[in-house]
């Protein structure tokens, strides 16, 4: 069974950093597209960065030089690496792979 479990979240001031992880069990994440949505209250779910099972990258334009998303083959964890926040990055953020969703985690960043 696919399970993904992300953590990290916390709330933090502008120009703060934060580091989200996300756990699988049930399949190795190098052989997967892995995902980092995020939703934002009022708002529908936004691809934040991605990265292929051959490794190549995307970001979201705003968050781009801010967030880098890696991914550790050793461990099976995809990490998303968010520096430099600001208040518009608060949502809860979420992972998907092999067609599974995490639980989410909740970023809330004050002004």
């Amino acid at each position: 069974q696919v399970q993904l479990v992300e953590s990290g979240g916390g709330l933090v001031q502008a120009g703060e950093s934060l580091r989200l992880s996300c756990a699988a069990s049930g399949i190795i994440f190098s052989d997967y597209a892995v995902y980092w949505y995020r939703q934002a209250p009022g708002k529908q779910r936004e691809l934040v960065a991605s990265i292929t099972a051959g490794g190549s990258l995307n970001y979201l334009d705003s968050v781009k030089g801010r967030f880098t998303l890696s991914r550790d083959k050793a461990k099976n964890m995809v990490y998303l690496q968010m520096n430099s926040l600001k208040p518009e990055d608060t949502a809860i953020y979420y992972c998907l792979s092999a067609a599974r969703w995490g639980q989410g985690t909740q970023v809330t960043v004050s002004s």
